[in-house]
């Protein structure tokens, strides 16, 4: 193994541990009354470290590193489709892609942050990129700007929905959220 291999396995562990005891003291403690420093210390790390893997303490729990999966998705959608039918194809293909996340974490980050008011920007900020991203390649694609802002919102509300609801039920699978709600989208439910 070489040593750059090394280096990311223990930024990797070092990230992963952060998230962790991120998360342990936000359960706890709540999410408004735990610091980036009462984090590093949990994880045994400099406030420094913690802020050279993390730039805001929300990041922890609505980081979201799947844009560029999902426009690359959208943008291989035929053309011809109605600006809805892509983003919601388009996301339904990133997540085929996708390997089912650690769900566990996952339900915990979502339950923090719907359980917490003072996310409810960042969550709104992270969506809003998002939906930037999706009108960006519709309408790069010919896509009417009105429709694609439209269909764009539509697919991250639903999505956001389902999200919120999923986290709130213990053993149930994240796919079948996801399915769920881009199945409403298209009306097949």
């Amino acid at each position: 193994m070489s040593d750059n291999d090394q280096r990311l396995g223990r930024l990797a562990r070092t990230r992963a541990r952060l998230q962790e005891c991120a998360l342990d003291l936000f359960e706890r403690q709540g999410y408004d009354q735990t610091t980036a420093a009462q984090i590093a210390g949990a994880a045994g790390v400099t406030e420094m470290t913690f802020f050279r893997h993390f730039a805001t303490k929300d990041r922890l729990v609505v980081e979201d590193p799947y844009d560029p999966l999902i426009a690359d998705a959208v943008a291989a959608q035929p053309r011809g489709l109605p600006p809805l039918t892509r983003a919601v194809g388009g996301l339904r293909a990133a997540w085929a892609r996708l390997p089912e996340p650690a769900s566990d974490d996952v339900r915990r980050r979502v339950r923090i942050a719907a359980a917490t008011p003072s996310l409810r920007a960042a969550i709104a900020a992270n969506n809003a990129a998002t939906e930037q991203i999706l009108v960006e390649q519709l309408v790069g694609d010919g896509a009417d700007p009105d429709a694609a802002s439209v269909a764009a919102s539509a697919v991250l509300a639903g999505i956001t929905a389902a999200l919120l609801r999923w986290s709130q039920r213990d053993g149930a699978a994240l796919a079948d959220a996801v399915s769920a709600a881009l199945d409403t989208l298209e009306a097949r439910r």
